[in-house]
């Protein structure tokens, strides 16, 4: 599978990749078995494995992107 940019993904379709990478893990498919099958890096696949570790389902979720609005300069 080919690797794609993760900028150009919604964050709804980020945070179901996520949930692919930790339904893999927790049915016991290794690390580097999911990097492939789903075409993420090992540090995104790790980071997400580790962020549901930390924090449950709702860890996994990403943040909004960017600067705030009114910060200015």
């Amino acid at each position: 599978m080919e690797k794609e940019s993760a900028r150009s993904q919604t964050l709804a379709q980020l945070h179901e990749r996520r949930k692919q990478v930790v339904r893999l893990y927790r049915q016991g498919t290794k690390i580097m078995q999911i990097v492939t099958m789903t075409g993420l890096s090992y540090p995104t696949v790790r980071g997400a494995i580790d962020l549901f570790e930390a924090g449950g389902w709702g860890a996994i979720r990403p943040a909004v992107r960017g600067r705030a609005r009114g910060d200015g300069r």
